[in-house]
Order: structure tokens, then C-alpha cells, then sequence
């Protein structure tokens, strides 16, 4: 099992957390050099403060102006990724690490339609329980309307202390038709435990084939997946069939370990800094060499597109299923003095060949089509197009 510093890669949000990719680093006070620019700056921020007391008809909170501009001067950079949060922010976004929250259980990323799209709903969970579907996309949190580029704002505000209310307004489009509902649900908030591996086994053509579903890399999933890994090799499978469809990513460590469990000595990945500095993750001369296929769709990100994009390069197994979503840069996570955070991109990462993700993603070596519609945590394996086509590709080595 590898040991190294804390390295965080995700895209989208867990019933109100989300991780970008991003190492946690040292406290930072919010002190700095000041230049002459700087002070200019800061003379024009006290004079337009001075403008709203004298002339802005509501009262205010002075913090509403100080964490406004600090959050100005992360979103002006145009980078999604990189973000200040206040303490509660703060807090709330370090809470998944160990897949165990209070929330709704819905993942959840910014779509391409504009809107934040629920990706998937957790078994067991309010959301599934109020009836929201994966694929549902969420318009509205408590009356106030949130596009994609709200991510985290709606996040933060469906998050909560537990045995409370959210007020959700979803919008729901059926598959064939192009006509859409919006309808408005409460979901009561609770402690949510993560299931972050589903397995099975299948008896297909005189041969045993293990199902593992990857659906987060979190602190926990290393535990569970050595512990599903280990219930199916015991019962002698002749195949594996990796799923991290869905996956939004989640801690560098688990990703490796798990490569690290399937690949022989060599690269996994690589990232470099605006400064050039290049820094390699290996795997060792212990592997695995049970035959695998992997599976991966639109919504598989950052640390899925890094064991993706490890397997297919190093000719381990055979990438099935739609491009991933191309998240392919880390963040570093600062705790400031005041219990406040700050998140900004530092570096990209490269699969072993040196192919870049970023705004790319892994592309699979045989292509089929995602079905939307599909509730993966259902494992409905016979109306899977893209299981039934990693099956037979698995299948087919086995022969």
C-alpha cells in the first residue's frame, strides 16, 4: 500500500461537499507583501465601502463585503476550480473526506445544459426516499434558483444539520420526449453513510466474472474494495469487470493503491507545476494478474480517468464505454488563520504515455453510449450496454 501526503481528486459534489482534486496544505495567514497597486486597491475598497454606508438603503453585515470580495477575487480568475470558503464553507467541504456526512445522499455536477444535475442517488438515502432520480436536475434550493456555475453555493446551502428541511425544485426530462416537468420536493437531511463499492459475481459461458463498482474514492473505499476484492477472489473468479462510471474521483492514495494492486512496476501518473516540476506516482512489482475490463462514462472524472487512463496505457485492460469527463488538474486546499479556506489549482496530471486529460479525458478503447436513464446502483446487467460489451471483451481473453 503506497504512503504519501494527502492528495485529493474529484469533480463533482456529494449531497453538499465537493472535491475538485487538491492536496491539503499548510495553514496560511491572510497577511501579505502590499505593493503600490495593493494599496491603491484597498484605498478604492474602503472609499466604496464608505459610498455603501452613506447611500445603500438596507443594513448589511461588513462580513458580507469582506468574504464578497475575497470570493471575487478567486472567481474572477476563471477557474472553477480554485475557490474561497468561509469557515462554514470551509467546514462543510471538508466533511466527506471519510464518506460519512449529514446531507440528502445525491451526487451531483454541473451539466452542460447549464444546470446542476443530479448523477447519482444513494441507496438508502432522503433523496431516494423523496423520489429524486439520478439524471434529475436541480433548478432551485429553498426558492433560490442555481445554475452550473453555482455549484457550490447550491451545495452548501442543501447541506444542513441533521433532522432538517431542504426545499428542492427539480426539473425531470423523459427519455424520448421533449417535453420536461419541474415539481418542487422536501427532503429531510440526515447522516448519510457512503457506499462507495457495490460487487457481484456472474456465472457467464462456464466462467466466474467478478463486478466491482467503484462509485467515490474516499478514505473508506480502499478498505471496502480490498475487502469485495478479496470475497471474490476467494470464490476463484476467472474475471474482473472494474466499474467507475458515475465516479466523481475523490483521495490520490485509494486511486493508486488500487492501480498499484493490478500494475506491475511503472507510472500510474504524473503531474507538473507552472514551474516545470514534475512528480511521478509509481506502482510496485507486486501485481495482480487477474484479466480485467474497465468501464467508464461521461461522468467518470479526475482520480477514475487516472486509473482509466493508467490500465489503458500500460496495456493492463481494455477502457470500455463513453469519453470521461476530462477533470484533469489537482488543487491545493490552504486552512487560513480565521478557519476560512482557500482552494486553487497548482498543477495538471499526465496518464503514463503523457496524454492530458484536462478538458480531454480518457477515451475509451471501444466506444458505446451511455443510457441516462440506467440506475447503475440497480446493476441491471442485461439492459447494460456498455456492461454486456465489457463482458464479452473479458469473454473473449478468457477464451
Amino acid at each position: 500500500m503506497k504512503k504519501f501526503g494527502k492528495f485529493l481528486l474529484a469533480l463533482i459534489l456529494v449531497a453538499g461537499v465537493g472535491f475538485t482534486g487538491f492536496t491539503l496544505g499548510q495553514n496560511a495567514s491572510l497577511t501579505s507583501t502590499s505593493s503600490s497597486r495593493d494599496v491603491e486597491h484597498i484605498a478604492e475598497m474602503e472609499g466604496l465601502k464608505s459610498l455603501l454606508d452613506q447611500n445603500f438603503l438596507f443594513d448589511y453585515e461588513e462580513d458580507q463585503i469582506y468574504e464578497g470580495s475575497l470570493k471575487g477575487m478567486f472567481a474572477n480568475l476563471g477557474d472553477p476550480y480554485t475557490a474561497y470558503y468561509t469557515p462554514d464553507e470551509f467546514k462543510k467541504l471538508m466533511e466527506a473526506l471519510n464518506g460519512r456526512y449529514t446531507g440528502i445522499g445525491v451526487s451531483v455536477q454541473a451539466s452542460k445544459e447549464g444546470y446542476i444535475k443530479a448523477v447519482s442517488v444513494f441507496d438508502n438515502s432522503p433523496a431516494k426516499e423523496a423520489g429524486i432520480q439520478s439524471g434529475d436536475y436541480i433548478i432551485k434550493v429553498n426558492g433560490q434558483a442555481y445554475g452550473a456555475n453555482q455549484l457550490e453555493e447550491a451545495v452548501a446551502e442543501i447541506k444542513g444539520e441533521s433532522g432538517t428541511d431542504v426545499n428542492l425544485t427539480i426539473l425531470r426530462t423523459e427519455e424520448g420526449k421533449t417535453n420536461s416537468k419541474e415539481f418542487d420536493v422536501k427532503v429531510t437531511r440526515r447522516d448519510v453513510n457512503v457506499d462507495t463499492i457495490d460487487d457481484d459475481i456472474l456465472e457467464v459461458r462456464g466462467k466466474k466474472i467478478g463486478y466491482i463498482h467503484i462509485k467515490a474514492f474516499d478514505d473508506i473505499t480502499w478498505q471496502d474494495f480490498s475487502d469485495s476484492y478479496s470475497k471474490l477472489m476467494a470464490q476463484n473468479i476467472d474475471g474482473l469487470i472494474l466499474d467507475v462510471r458515475n465516479n466523481p474521483g475523490g483521495a490520490l492514495d485509494v486511486v493508486i493503491n488500487i492501480a498499484d494492486n493490478f500494475l506491475d512496476e511503472g507510472v500510474i501518473v504524473t503531474t507538473k507545476d507552472k514551474k516545470g516540476n514534475v512528480v511521478t506516482e509509481k506502482s510496485d512489482a507486486n501485481a495482480s494478474d487477474i484479466p480485467l475490463t474497465i468501464l467508464q462514462n461521461e461522468n467518470s472524472a479526475s482520480a477514475s480517468e487516472i486509473l482509466a487512463g493508467a490500465m489503458k496505457d500500460r496495456g493492463r485492460a481494455k477502457v470500455i464505454g463513453s469519453q470521461s469527463f476530462g477533470k484533469g488538474v489537482v488543487q491545493k486546499v490552504f486552512t487560513l488563520d480565521n478557519g476560512a479556506g482557500a482552494k486553487i489549482t497548482i498543477s495538471e496530471y499526465f496518464t503514463p504515455n503523457g496524454t492530458q486529460i484536462n478538458k480531454v479525458g480518457v477515451t475509451p478503447d471501444i466506444e458505446v453510449k451511455s443510457d441516462e436513464k440506467l440506475d447503475l446502483n440497480k446493476m441491471d446487467f442485461k439492459n447494460d450496454k456498455q456492461f454486456v460489451s465489457a463482458l464479452n471483451e473479458l469473454l473473449k481473453e478468457l477464451e
